[in-house]
């Protein structure tokens, strides 16, 4: 594993996972500014723990968000609602947390963030959903706490994992406030995989079809 940082240089490779401790507010900034306008690696911040995560990816996991991506976007189309979707995006509560989830929509708050090329959360909504794909590193759905999102999904190795917030902390549940009619905790898994492993095109489209049965 080779992590380099330096005045000008934050690299990791590919499907590593870092944890920076004792860190401060100041600390990720600085990070966050050192990768200036680039994707990866992926930073969160942790005031309750005070910890950095630095993180990139394998293309396993980019095939994986993209397929479920993909799906919630089908989901919305069927139910006959609009969307903004962010990736890569940074959401930041300041001095508190900074987390950078694989993919969010924003849905019942879409309005309230159109036009913006950057999210404010002092001003802006969070976004409704978050999802977060795990392969070579795990989510801790604390790190999530400060910035209130009101759903949160965590993608781990075949099963999807629902969070809800209730105000405090969250909250494992069986099912998805935005979709609550449909099982996703059992159907999106199985269009996911077989988009690895049939291909992205056959999944979405039997899940087209069989959505409108």
């Amino acid at each position: 594993m080779l992590v380099t940082v330096s005045q000008d240089t934050l690299t990791l490779s590919p499907g590593s996972e870092v944890i920076l401790r004792h860190q401060t507010w100041d600390d990720y900034e600085q990070l966050l500014k050192i990768r200036n306008n680039r994707t990866y690696p992926k930073i969160y911040f942790n005031a309750r723990t005070h910890e950095i995560l630095l993180m990139t990816l394998l293309p396993s996991h980019g095939k994986r968000i993209d397929t479920l991506r993909d799906l919630v976007k089908i989901l919305l189309r069927h139910q006959d609602k609009d969307w903004e979707c962010f990736d890569p995006i940074t959401l930041k509560r300041f001095s508190e947390a900074g987390v950078e989830p694989d993919t969010c929509f924003y849905i019942d708050n879409r309005q309230a963030i159109l036009g913006k090329e950057k999210i404010d959360l002092s001003v802006d909504p969070p976004p409704d959903l978050a999802i977060e794909v795990d392969l070579t590193s795990t989510t801790k759905v604390n790190d999530y706490q400060s910035i209130t999102i009101p759903e949160l999904w965590i993608y781990r190795r075949g099963i999807l994992l629902i969070y809800l917030f209730d105000g405090e902390q969250y909250q494992a549940s069986d099912t998805s406030s935005i979709f609550s009619e449909i099982a996703i905790r059992n159907i999106l898994p199985k269009y996911t995989e077989l988009a690895w492993n049939e291909g992205s095109s056959v999944a979405l489209r039997q899940f087209e079809q069989d959505l409108a049965l």
